[in-house]
């Protein structure tokens, strides 16, 4: 696994910042969170990981280009 570098942090975590509502689509993950639930972003750690707290009460990180989520209606900034 390649870790991003500080110059591709800093656009992610611009792009994701706390607060950000994001819905996920899908996951590949052996637990995941439920296709089309909604969550908060609560930070981008200098893994890339986005951590999330979901609606469902469960957090749980999604990463950009792994993960299939997008940014809710109206969270654009």
């Amino acid at each position: 696994m390649k870790f991003p570098n500080k110059q591709q942090l800093v656009p992610l975590r611009a792009k994701y910042p706390a607060g950000t509502k994001i819905i996920l689509h899908h996951m590949n993950d052996p637990y995941p969170v439920p296709s089309e639930t909604v969550g908060e972003v609560q930070y981008v750690d200098d893994a890339g990981n986005i951590h999330t707290v979901w609606r469902n009460g469960r957090t749980l990180a999604v990463i950009e280009g792994v993960d299939d989520f997008s940014k809710a209606p109206g969270a654009e900034k």
